[in-house]
């Protein structure tokens, strides 16, 4: 029988959306018993698939989760989840300032109900400051807010959306080694203890080469906006039939000849608006309009090995209909089969670490809401006639399937 590393570790996922819960579904794939505490109507995120029928973000951040509904309005739902904090090794929540005491989930009163319980707390802009309590998204803290969306822009051109979740997904794994390191300082003093991160804090960090360089008096971002980034060497070409190849030389001097010679133009390296790296730099605006010449004039295939076989580095810029079926991919287990019966959920995302003799479990389904309620509250020691009365009553819910994988 296959063991898990996290096996035997309780998490109480009392986050919603995705970066909180993100952290939780790593744990899961290690082994973690991950109960998911949501509202009698679900979790708001079950929500962003508008009308498409297939749920995909729930599939993705809530798979090997057992869900329990609860009305965080009544006491006893209250109360349910302090039962469940005493018997947890890990708590999750993105519930901020005011809100944690309405709900009486504040780390104070949960350390006093398990003094071992590592809980962990997302927030959008930190738990400090005039901001503690504003609503976020990754969108609003970690992309905009960060100077992210503005250093991305184009010269004059409007900022960009970020793709959904992007900086979710980035702080869940920053959550997860925060946890981890809970748990790991928990086995040296035998304490929990409170560890946090926020959108805003992963943002500035994903931009800290930027914003270092700001502090240092160079502003990049400032520069891009006022002169424009021409650089033939780290730019984006257009081939043939519509694709496009990013490229990125770092040591352009020693990489030149390389890419004159993949561009079939070794005469380029001995031109006079070329033939040192200060001339070159200021013809560099010709120099791009030499490699489109080439690159549009060929198919991508024809491009990727004509940049292998010269060892350019280069990114294919790939469409994502492209991506899931990346058979690199699929080598390194970073998409996944599920073995799930349904035709909706054949694939899945896996977390992106691996740690070597320590398997993943097997993606399973991500529950319906309240599926594993009963199951949950009976083995806190609830009869079935009281969990009945806490259903009727509206403290808790629990769906009419009930999930009956294995755990």
């Amino acid at each position: 029988m296959i063991s898990y590393l996290l096996e035997g570790v309780r998490v109480i996922d009392a986050a919603s959306y995705l970066a909180g819960p993100g952290a939780a579904t790593v744990l899961a794939d290690y082994g973690a018993d991950v109960v998911k505490i949501e509202a009698l109507s679900g979790d708001g995120y079950r929500k962003l698939k508008g009308a498409f029928p297939i749920d995909y973000n729930w599939l993705l951040t809530s798979r090997n989760k057992r869900s329990v509904a609860l009305d965080l309005n009544h006491p006893e739902a209250r109360d349910i989840v302090h039962r469940l904090a005493r018997g947890a090794d890990v708590f999750l929540t993105n519930f901020i300032g005011t809100q944690l005491a309405k709900y009486e989930l504040e780390y104070d009163r949960l350390k006093e109900l398990n003094p071992r319980l590592i809980y962990a707390h997302i927030t959008g802009y930190g738990t400090e400051g005039p901001e503690v309590q504003r609503r976020a998204f990754d969108a609003t803290a970690w992309w905009a807010r960060s100077g992210l969306m503005e250093f991305i822009r184009g010269q004059g051109a409007a900022p960009v959306a970020s793709a959904p979740g992007m900086g979710d997904q980035a702080t869940s794994m920053s959550l997860f080694a925060a946890i981890m390191t809970g748990l790991y300082r928990r086995e040296k003093t035998g304490e929990g203890t409170l560890v946090s991160t926020s959108l805003i804090a992963n943002g500035v960090w994903s931009n800290g080469m930027a914003l270092q360089g700001v502090l240092e008096g160079m502003d990049v971002g400032k520069r891009k906006q006022e002169h424009g980034v021409h650089n033939p060497f780290g730019h984006v070409y257009r081939t043939l039939d519509g694709h496009y190849v990013l490229f990125v030389m770092i040591n352009a001097a020693r990489e030149w000849p390389q890419l004159a010679a993949a561009m079939g133009h070794s005469e380029w390296t001995s031109d006079p608006r070329f033939v040192d790296m200060p001339t070159l730099i200021k013809n560099r605006l010709e120099l791009i309009d030499l490699i489109q010449e080439v690159i549009g004039s060929i198919p991508i295939e024809k491009a990727l090995e004509t940049l292998d076989h010269h060892e350019i580095t280069y990114g294919h810029v790939r469409p994502m209909g492209e991506v899931v079926d990346d058979p690199q991919l699929a080598a390194n287990e970073v998409i996944v089969e599920t073995n799930d019966p349904g035709d909706d959920y054949r694939r899945t995302i896996m977390s992106p670490i691996r740690i070597d003799g320590e398997p993943k479990r097997p993606p399973r389904r991500a529950p319906d809401i309240g599926a594993q309620t009963r199951e949950v509250l009976a083995e806190l020691g609830i009869a079935g006639t009281e969990i009945d009365r806490l259903i009727a009553s509206g403290v808790v819910g629990a769906s009419a399937s009930t999930d009956k994988n294995d755990h």
